[in-house]
């Protein structure tokens, strides 16, 4: 068997470096599994399992878009996601949410009532 540190050729640094970016990747595949629950497939089959880790990935790459766009630094990544996912349905400006999230000031309030939930096409009954 022959590994990495086995190699005497490269510099420690290089072995170091390639450690570090290994471990980027361990995170990155983490914070998917976590966040957006891709450990459990709705389908098996392979084009099934493509399709859900393309969809998570490009979820992934879009809430890391949205990070940087709105400089968010209160958190981490997971808490972002959350904050978003809680307000995905409701009528609230994401960016007032993201500038007011952690602070005192801000009208914007997270309570809702079920009423205020809205699907295209669907009103709520009146009891």
């Amino acid at each position: 068997m022959v590994f990495i540190t086995n190699n005497f050729e490269w510099s420690p640094q290089s072995i170091a470096d390639l450690y570090k970016a290994r471990w980027g990747i361990e995170v990155f595949f983490k914070e998917i599994k976590q966040n957006l629950k891709l450990a459990d497939f709705l389908g098996y089959n392979e084009n099934a399992v493509r399709w859900q880790i393309w969809t998570a990935m490009t979820v992934y790459i879009l809430l890391r878009y949205i990070e940087y766009i709105s400089d968010w630094t209160h958190s981490s990544f997971n808490r972002l996601f959350t904050v978003l996912r809680g307000v995905l349905w409701s009528y609230k400006d994401m960016w007032e949410l993201l500038e007011s999230y952690g602070t005192a000031s801000g009208t914007l309030s997270l309570k809702e009532a079920p009423e205020h939930a809205w699907l295209p096409g669907l009103t709520p009954r009146k009891t």
